[in-house]
């Protein structure tokens, strides 16, 4: 019989200029649940900032995706000092928006202390290129709460494109849909192929 660490998939250390995003590990709950209780840094996604025992069901749900489908969020950190930024990945949440589907769907946050400093562009970038290598032919998509614009920038900028507006636990958010036409290279500030 196999054991459970021979089907654990964990996430693959992708590094930029300045950043290293790598698998989430147990001793991350606390940045995570800092950051995800911050009501400034949650104030697109929900209402409310996040509980701890949300947190946790999220960090568990990070290492299940790797594990069940090959493909999820990482941890950011910066590169040279290690200190945590974030989060950015892929994840399938079967929200059952229409016309999202299974598409993979990609996701970034930052903690407050590193917003507005080019860290979620550099982070989106090293995730597309390897969703581009992982995926193929396959779209991507995102929803993003239409008041969000750095995050639209930041959507744009790697090629996803406002489709429809759709409706998710009763918010009013709009769908961007990345199409995969090639295989391109991350490159500091653009993507190339």
């Amino acid at each position: 019989m196999a054991s459970a660490s021979q089907w654990l998939v964990t996430a693959p250390v992708l590094e930029t200029e300045r950043l290293r995003l790598r698998g989430h590990r147990v001793e991350d709950f606390a940045h995570c649940a800092a950051m995800w209780s911050d009501p400034q840094v949650t104030r697109f996604i929900r209402p409310q900032p996040f509980t701890q025992e949300e947190v946790w069901a999220r960090l568990l749900r990070y290492v299940g995706h790797w594990t069940l489908l090959g493909f999820g969020f990482w941890l950011v950190e910066e590169k040279h000092t290690g200190d945590f930024m974030g989060e950015a990945g892929f994840a399938n949440y079967k929200r059952g928006i229409e016309p999202l589907g299974d598409m993979p769907e990609i996701g970034w946050v930052l903690a407050a202390h590193a917003h507005g400093k080019g860290y979620a562009t550099e982070a989106v970038g090293a995730v597309v290129a390897w969703g581009d290598q992982h995926f193929g032919a396959a779209a991507t998509a995102c929803i993003i709460d239409q008041q969000n614009l750095a995050s639209i920038r930041i959507a744009e900028k790697h090629g996803y494109r406002a489709q429809q507006i759709v409706s998710y636990k009763g918010e009013a958010l709009m769908l961007y849909v990345r199409e995969a036409v090639g295989k391109f290279e991350w490159r500091g500030g653009s993507l190339s192929r």
